[in-house]
């Protein structure tokens, strides 16, 4: 059983701990400048990777339509859950990670406008701030699927005080964050962190991975070189390039992934989700792409509706209906 424990079996000291975490970073927190937010901290004591000086939070607003934010943020100094519960839950959930390059988050286009259409079916939804590999941090490889791995975990964890079933909890990943995601599908048991509570001793396996217009490979031939050079830096070495290609990393214990990319993206090569679904191919695992002539890059719900990559929430919500995930 990938749970192996239950939120019955932490012991009373984790709990106590972790409430206190809780009540302190979590307290009607404004997130992102915006409405409050429940936002549930990552870590209850040290950050992997702390060299002691913090990168500074920063919001940019891009938008120019009054009532619609287009968020980007950088300086992710205290990674944290961001959770949008919906009116009536179902008990499904999706980790949402925002894409960015590696060196921003998308809060608003992969984050906010994605837990919106995702709780309207009843999913409940938890907005990952993840770290940025190049602000400083110790590891900067490891440290975006350090917060993946333990946000799903954390999850897993409060899966009562949340209301989900933690056997029905799924990712959605947006370009760079489709690499965190596919990384977090692929590379869930890998330790790259030293335990901190019993919430450690859970699974960080996604039941069903969306990868949208995602990163994928680290390969200099299609991958995204802005995401490359921010996780790894400009020189990596030959091993860390391919620990860090998804498609390397596909294994027996892979979950079913879900595929979407536009012919016409001119940031992240479709090769990248070709590559990938050849992969889980060979590798006999479940999976379903859907490649669209036209949409290009960041589309996230923003597309037309006569434009046919539109549809791909709905496509995905079926696809997880038929996986178990979501209600049928």
């Amino acid at each position: 059983m990938r749970d192996e424990v239950t939120m019955d079996e932490l012991t009373r000291r984790s709990l106590i701990g972790g409430a206190a975490a809780l009540a302190v970073a979590g307290r009607a927190a404004t997130a992102q400048g915006g409405a409050p937010d429940e936002r549930v901290p990552l870590w209850p004591g040290r950050i992997p990777g702390d060299l002691g000086k913090r990168p500074v939070r920063k919001v940019n607003d891009r938008s120019k339509t009054p009532g619609a934010p287009d968020r980007w943020t950088t300086g992710i100094d205290v990674p944290a859950l961001v959770v949008r519960r919906p009116a009536q839950p179902n008990g499904a959930a999706v980790l949402l990670v925002p894409g960015g390059g590696y060196g921003f988050l998308a809060y608003d286009n992969e984050g906010t406008e994605q837990a919106r259409w995702l709780n309207a079916l009843g999913v409940t939804c938890f907005i990952l701030l993840y770290r940025l590999p190049s602000e400083g941090w110790g590891e900067r490889r490891l440290v975006p699927l350090q917060d993946a791995q333990r946000a799903m975990r954390v999850i897993r964890a409060g899966a009562a005080r949340f209301g989900i079933d933690p056997r029905r909890v799924a990712t959605i990943g947006f370009s760079a964050g489709g690499h965190l995601a596919g990384s977090l599908a692929t590379r869930f048991a890998e330790p790259v962190y030293a335990p901190v509570d019993a919430a450690d001793r859970l699974s960080a396996r996604p039941d069903l991975a969306g990868l949208i217009y995602p990163v994928v490979s680290m390969d200099a031939a299609i991958t995204h070189q802005g995401s490359r050079n921010n996780l790894l830096g400009p020189t990596p070495a030959a091993a860390e390039v391919e620990a860090a290609s998804v498609e390397r990393r596909v294994g027996a214990d892979t979950p079913p992934v879900f595929l979407v990319h536009a012919s016409d993206d001119g940031t992240v090569p479709v090769a990248n989700s070709l590559t990938l679904y050849a992969a889980l191919l060979t590798a006999k695992r479940p999976a379903e792409m859907h490649l669209f002539d036209e949409g290009g890059h960041g589309f996230g719900t923003r597309l037309p509706k006569t434009t046919p990559a539109s549809a791909w929430p709905t496509l995905f919500a079926a696809y997880a209906a038929r996986k178990g995930v979501f209600p049928a």
